[in-house]
């Protein structure tokens, strides 16, 4: 039975055993330079390259809200860029950027991905930074679309 697990430590550097995904979300703006983004770039630069590339020809392939990028970084470590939030947090912001509509259909996307790698997902408390969701309204998403389909999610809190 497949079980959401919460450590202290850093996503990027994932406590487990096999393939492993690391799963984040990105904006749809094409932006990568604040928030959990720098940890995935310090260790890897291949994720934000490819987002940034995903973008840059998004009239040609599936970049929008709700799309899901699996990006290899090691033999047995993927990135997952997931587009769950509209834009980004400004001063006069009409509410946060965060989308759990858009999220939701990202970890249904990471699922099968997950499924087909038998792999375990790792991640920060994904879309509560910068995109101001709440935590109470993700991790049902986590647990709907992740852990009920048999993956294993573990979810690292900074220390």
């Amino acid at each position: 039975m497949a079980q959401i697990r919460y450590v202290q430590g850093d996503a990027t550097s994932p406590q487990a055993k096999g393939p492993k995904i690391i799963a984040h979300v990105c904006n749809d703006r094409g932006g990568w330079g604040k928030g959990f983004v720098l940890a995935v770039s310090r260790r890897w630069p291949e994720p934000e390259a490819a987002y940034r590339r995903w973008h840059r020809e998004r009239a040609d392939n599936d970049f929008a809200l709700g799309a899901t990028q699996l990006v290899q970084v090691q033999r047995d470590i993927w990135v997952a860029n997931m587009i769950g939030q509209h834009g980004a947090r400004h001063g006069r912001s009409s509410g946060p950027p965060i989308r759990y509509q858009a999220v939701q259909r990202c970890l249904h996307r990471l699922a099968a991905h997950a499924i087909e790698l038998k792999a375990t997902v790792h991640l920060p408390r994904i879309g509560t930074g910068l995109a101001g969701g709440r935590w109470d309204r993700i991790e049902p998403l986590i647990v709907s679309e992740l852990v009920d389909p048999g993956i294993d999610v573990t979810v690292y809190d900074t220390a």
